[in-house]
Parts: C-alpha cells; sequence; structure tokens
C-alpha cells in the first residue's frame, strides 16, 4: 500500500475546490493508499482553513473549518517526527512535511509548492504532484 504524505496546499485544494486533489481523498477513502500527517501539518492546515475566504468557502459547501479538519484528521494518520531537520531553505514550513513523510515512511510526498517540487526527493522520497500521484495510483489499478 502507498503511503503518502500531503502538503497543506493540497489539502486546501482538496477541501475547498476538489478536482485532483479531492481525487487523492477519494483514494484514501477507498483504501488504495494512506495518508499521513502531523501535528505540525495539522496546526498549519487550521491555520490555513481559518483564514475568512477560505472559512467562507467551507460554509458555502455547508461544511466548517473543525468539521474539515475533523474529517482529515480522521483520514490520515498522525506521525510525530522525532526531529524536524532545514532542508528548505526559502521555506521553513515544507520542513514539516518532510519530517512528517520521514516518520510515516512514505513512498512520497504530494505537494503543488515550486520549493518542494524542485527538490524532486529527500531521503528516497519522491515529491511530486498531485496528478503525478493519482497517475502513480492509476498505474497500480492497471491490470498487467
Amino acid at each position: 500500500m502507498q503511503r503518502f504524505a500531503l502538503d497543506t496546499n493540497i489539502i486546501v485544494s482538496a477541501l475547498i475546490w476538489g478536482g485532483v486533489p479531492y481525487q487523492l481523498l477519494q483514494a484514501a477513502v477507498a483504501g488504495e493508499i494512506v495518508l499521513f500527517t502531523s501535528p505540525a501539518l495539522l496546526d498549519e492546515l487550521r491555520g490555513v482553513l481559518y483564514r475568512a475566504h477560505l472559512a467562507s468557502r467551507l460554509a458555502q459547501q455547508r461544511s466548517s473549518v473543525d468539521e474539515a479538519l475533523r474529517r482529515y484528521g480522521e483520514l490520515a494518520v498522525e506521525v510525530v517526527p522525532l526531529a524536524t531537520p532545514r532542508i528548505v531553505p526559502r521555506d521553513p514550513d515544507d520542513d514539516h512535511v518532510i519530517a512528517c513523510a520521514v516518520a510515516a515512511h512514505a513512498h512520497l510526498i504530494v505537494s503543488g509548492d515550486r520549493h518542494l517540487l524542485d527538490l524532486e526527493a529527500v531521503d528516497h522520497i519522491a515529491i511530486v504532484t498531485a496528478g503525478q500521484a493519482l497517475a502513480l495510483i492509476g498505474q497500480q489499478r492497471a491490470p498487467n
């Protein structure tokens, strides 16, 4: 089973706009992949979703920030990284995604953030877009 660490931007896109990032959440619901998060990533997600324009968008969808956080928290497995090394020089928040992925022994980090995508891989963990991750899941589903 593939193990994914999702960057906050992917989760926000999934919850607010749907599309390919939402399909990753659906793959996790279907048991095709396992998602991992950490306390730092959940805190970041909470802070982002409480931004007025995003909280308003959730309300339009008949949801709330607390409901979205609860549902994602139930879907993703929470890990506690032992350390958060400085790897991404221009965006220290991205280091939390990497720390989560390492602690989870993830196969992929999924992000839309250029700071992470430019790294391509860290500690043998590939860093890919949501579309690339979905394509990999599709390849697993395809008959040989």
